[in-house]
């Protein structure tokens, strides 16, 4: 008969009762040396780990699947679990089996999810692990947060459904967490392809948010902050602490800051833009980014910013002054850049380490290099004071070595600890008399043995004195029969042997207890000196904190200037004006990965709303045109960023906006085609430009028909250019037909690049001239990818008789216009001339077989007339 569920073994019992708390989650259930799985837990583990599944009666009313690793494998595997998307509970003994009476009590110590991973093996380290939370108001007004729990980075902003898509998708978040009841919208405003988790509605309140946030701070409000109007923001920001601590992580105090996102401080670029410019990446590709060509900075912490300075450029002039104006200055002070870079390189990822303090995670390794970071942070405390150089001057007054600590850690913290506290030996010696005083008995027991021996033996003049050990009796002293009357009185008799006795003594007895002890004192005693010395940490958490944070801005600030003297980059003139002109400007990401020997052809571009608003570029297909709209971007985005640029000159007006519609892409499983997603970013653009924007067009209207196409694009350049913005555009397109737009609009210019054709080959040369062009080559590159020289030579044909009906007709119909082109382009005769190549031979051929009395022909008339017609045909 089954057993029912209060028959279960009280250890099965434990199990169903913790994960019921924690249903979501895989639970690592620890029993003994093992964690082990059970149930759908030990499926998926088995699955995800690649571990034995296998089945064993538990005592509940049916074998249940089974699955388990060492307890000390735990780092090996958790991350696993944890980067295939699932939450993992962390269940562990609260208290020693050896002592327990009944089941051994346990708990769950730890929940790590991916937005809350700790775990060095769990993060990059060039790269931050944001926990988002998403506050949906009903009239689609947002609130959102980001914290990393591992750097204690807090953000907040709010704003509507455009920003916060662009701030998910600039942060990119390993996880979200959200309304519950919002889940249809969730996936209708920002898709599913994001780690998410739903919560409760009243976790999303104002006033509880308030509450948590205030308490966590232990302040009496936000305004210190600069937050406290920001009402979703802050549900958001509470939503996240709620989250943390409801996941097992109450220990928090690193997290001493919180800072707004205000979408007026950055140039704006929306997740269409980021994603055209290829501005970061991950994987294979990401070094074919503009952060894998620009990040040679030296410590993870600059890494990090460098990326988040890359899709949050400054768009304040005077800040972005200072940063330029310090590169120039590290670029011409060689070695003071050098000593710098050195000693950032040195500090190691004080940000993360000091994070580790409150979690209860960092070890005597980390605590040393935690010293060693602030010893060189002292170093380029001087060196910044010694610079005179004005912001070196406010960073180096912001910096803090936080020399008692650091003393103290290298005092107390031997050289090359191990890396687990647990295993002991990393006190220095002279820090504590009483763990010397062990040390010494462990470590010189013999010598102190041979002593006691020789001791005793000049006492009593029992020169064959032995001392001895066994299990039963501890240590003893062994007198052989012939010696026994020389034995003091003190010494007590414990056992007696066919040819000796074996005694003990109160000095003997008093050293057993000592030295028996003495190795689990020495761990207790480290123990105790590293927790405190770890409490003492906590007072130094904001500014070790400030210390990485200012060590990866000057991180990122020598990475400019090597790259600028590494890449030939110049530094960029930004003002207020609308001037925006750059001299021999270049891919900073293609040129870097051309071909040995092979340059990059710079080019010259200018813009300004006087003559030349609206630059129309067209070109043969592969000629550059998408990598100098691109170009230009990345050179503005580089110099808002702070950047020396790859240009021999650039002016560079303040912009406040990037736009880019650049390549062809879908979002099929959102019920959107090419053509559809390109008319969304166009209209996102329209919709959001201003006077200081730039656009970047690239082929607008080429998913539709030709018409519709050329319509399209004609009226969105005549939209752009009468509009009272005037935004700075480029405007690439493979519809010549645009080039009437010079004509007719005062401040559109017509350029190409250009190309030189050599026999049937096409040579480009990728320089940009005025004028526009009037020849795509498309056949050239069909045939440049391998098509077939059949297809290539018919597609040939019907070109030029596209070519020939298409000027003919339109200038008799309206001078070879466009409106007359697209209306000729309209009629039946030339949509059926598209595939029909010969259409005067098959309409000799028709009216032959119409004139045909088939009645009356003979067979050998028949077999004329097919051979007159065979004879047409070729």
């Amino acid at each position: 008969m089954a057993k029912s569920k209060t028959e279960e073994t009280p250890m099965m019992q434990q199990h169903r009762a913790i994960k019921q708390k924690y249903p979501d989650a895989v639970l690592l259930f620890r029993v003994g040396d093992f964690y082990e799985t059970f149930g759908q837990d030990a499926v998926i583990a088995s699955g995800v780990l690649g571990i034995t599944l296998t089945k064993r009666n538990n005592g509940a009313a049916s074998s249940l699947e089974l699955a388990g690793f060492p307890h000390h494998a735990l780092d090996t595997y958790l991350h696993k679990l944890v980067k295939a998307g699932y939450r993992v509970a962390i269940c562990d003994q609260l208290e020693d089996p050896k002592t327990a009476k009944g089941v051994v009590k346990r708990g769950v110590t730890d929940m790590i999810t991916p937005g809350t991973a700790v775990n060095d093996k769990l993060l990059e380290h060039n790269s931050n692990n944001f926990l988002a939370a998403l506050h949906i108001e009903q009239d689609d007004r947002f609130g959102l947060a980001f914290l990393d729990i591992s750097t204690g980075e807090f953000f907040l902003a709010e704003g509507d459904r455009e920003y916060a898509d662009k701030l998910l998708q600039s942060f990119k978040p390993a996880e979200i967490v959200y309304q519950r009841q919002h889940q249809k919208k969730f996936r209708e405003f920002f898709g599913g392809k994001m780690y998410t988790y739903t919560l409760d509605e009243w976790i999303f309140d104002h006033t509880y948010a308030t509450d948590t946030l205030l308490k966590h701070f232990q302040t009496h409000s936000l305004k210190g902050f600069g937050v406290d109007d920001l009402r979703n923001g802050i549900i958001a920001a509470g939503a996240i602490i709620h989250y943390l601590r409801d996941t097992e992580h109450p220990n928090l105090q690193h997290i001493t800051s919180l800072q707004q996102l205000s979408r007026e401080d950055f140039l704006w670029m929306d997740r269409f833009t980021i994603r055209n410019l290829e501005l970061i990446g991950s994987g294979p590709d990401a070094g074919h980014t503009l952060l894998g060509v620009l990040d040679n900075t030296v410590s993870p912490m600059g890494a990090r910013l460098l990326r988040r300075w890359i899709v949050f450029p400054l768009k304040d002039l005077q800040k972005i002054n200072q940063r330029l104006d310090l590169v120039e200055f590290f670029i011409k002070e060689t070695d003071l850049r050098n000593e710098l870079q050195h000693a950032i390189r040195q500090c190691g990822d004080i940000e993360r380490l000091v994070s580790k303090i409150p979690l209860r995670k960092i070890n005597p390794r980390e605590v040393l290099q935690l010293a060693r970071g602030l010893q060189q942070v002292k170093e380029i405390k001087e060196k910044c004071e010694a610079s005179g150089q004005e912001y070196l001057l406010r960073i180096a007054a912001s910096l803090d070595p936080c020399p008692a600590i650091a003393e103290k850690i290298v005092t107390e913290i031997m050289e090359n600890p191990p890396a687990l506290a647990i295993k002991g030996g990393f006190i220095n010696n002279g820090v504590d008399p009483e763990l010397d005083k062990l040390r010494q008995i462990s470590q010189n027991g013999k010598e102190y043995l041979a002593q006691l021996q020789q001791q005793e033996a000049d006492r009593t003049g029992i020169h064959s004195l032995k001392i001895g050990f066994n299990n039963v009796f501890g240590y003893y002293l062994e007198v052989t029969n012939s010696h026994k009357s020389k034995v003091p009185a003190e010494w007590m008799r414990k056992q007696t042997l066919a040819n000796a006795e074996r005694y003990i003594t109160p000095e003997l007895k008093e050293y057993e207890e000592t030295i028996t002890g003495a190795e689990e004192k020495i761990l207790q005693l480290e123990l105790q000196r590293y927790e405190q010395l770890v409490n003492d940490l906590f007072d130094y958490l904001a500014p070790i904190q400030t210390n990485g944070q200012l060590a990866a801005i000057l991180d990122c600030l020598c990475c400019f200037a090597f790259n600028a003297i590494q890449f030939q980059y110049k530094k960029p003139l930004l003002h207020e004006g609308d001037d925006w002109q750059l001299k021999d400007c270049r891919h900073p990401v293609i040129e870097r990965h051309l071909p040995p020997g092979e340059s990059y052809i710079s080019n010259d571009i200018t813009l300004d709303k006087t003559d030349q608003q609206i630059i129309i570029l067209t070109g043969p297909n592969m000629s550059g045109k998408s990598a100098l709209l691109r170009q230009a971007a990345l050179v503005t985005l580089m110099a808002h960023m702070g950047s020396f640029v790859p240009a021999a000159e650039a002016h560079i007006s303040l912009t406040d906006k990037i736009f880019t519609r650049v390549g062809a892409s879908d979002n099929l499983s959102g019920g959107e085609s090419t053509f559809m997603v390109e008319m969304n970013e166009t209209a996102s653009i329209i919709n959001n430009m201003t006077a200081r924007s730039l656009i970047l067009l690239d082929e607008i209207g080429r998913g539709t028909s030709t018409y519709d196409g050329i319509s399209i694009a004609w009226s969105i350049a005549e939209h752009l250019h009468n509009s009272p913005h005037q935004p700075k555009t480029l405007f690439a397109t493979h519809y010549h037909e645009l080039n009437e737009l010079e004509e007719k609009l005062g401040r559109v210019k017509n350029y190409h690049i250009t190309n030189k054709e050599s026999g049937n080959k096409i040579i480009f040369l990728r320089k940009l001239a005025r004028g526009g062009s009037t020849h795509s080559f498309g056949i050239h590159v069909a045939k440049m990818a391998g098509m077939p020289p059949s297809l290539i030579q018919r597609a040939n044909e019907i070109l030029v008789q596209l070519e020939s009906q298409h000027v003919n007709d339109g200038e008799e119909t309206a001078g070879g216009s466009l409106e007359g082109k697209v209306r000729q382009l309209n009629t039946p005769k030339m949509q059926l001339s598209i595939f029909d190549a010969h259409s005067q031979t098959f309409e000799e051929i028709r009216d032959l077989l119409q004139n045909i009395d088939i009645n009356r022909l003979t067979p050998v008339e028949a077999l004329l007339k097919l051979q007159e017609i065979r004879e047409r045909i070729k």
